[in-house]
């Protein structure tokens, strides 16, 4: 069973256990992966993308940590998706603000940040811009 929604680029300075983390948190918010949806065991999922074992299992313990994600010993790895709004706005503030300071940093101004957040809400909720 092959994942053919993930895309590694092996040319970005990008950790290519972030790049799994984030097409699989991808998959989630564009619901292409539902609650309860089994991912491809490490082996399979190393074997279908040409990454190392490790690598995988690096990508699926950070979506546990994050609560995507449960290791079940029969199933595998299943998507599991933590309901704990609070804990989620709070991370999420904290990494925003990161970003943010980065953005400011290049000059980038409140205005572009809103239409690029506006332009995310809309690729992940399918919905056209406001």
């Amino acid at each position: 069973m092959c994942f053919e929604r993930i895309r590694i680029d092996f040319n970005s300075d990008e950790a290519i256990y972030i790049q799994l983390r984030n097409q699989i948190l991808l998959g989630i918010a564009t619901s292409q992966l539902q609650e309860g949806d089994v991912l491809p065991s490490v082996r399979q999922m190393a074997d279908c993308i040409g990454i190392n074992m490790h690598t995988v299992n690096k990508a699926y313990s950070a979506l546990r940590q994050e609560g995507l994600l449960t290791i079940d010993r029969r199933q595998g790895a299943v998507i599991r998706i933590d309901t704990n709004k609070l804990r989620a706005l709070e991370e999420l503030q904290e990494e925003l603000q990161v970003i943010l300071a980065k953005a400011v940093c290049q000059n980038i101004s409140k205005e572009e940040v809103h239409q690029l957040v506006s332009d995310i809400f809309a690729m992940i909720y399918g919905y056209t811009k406001d």
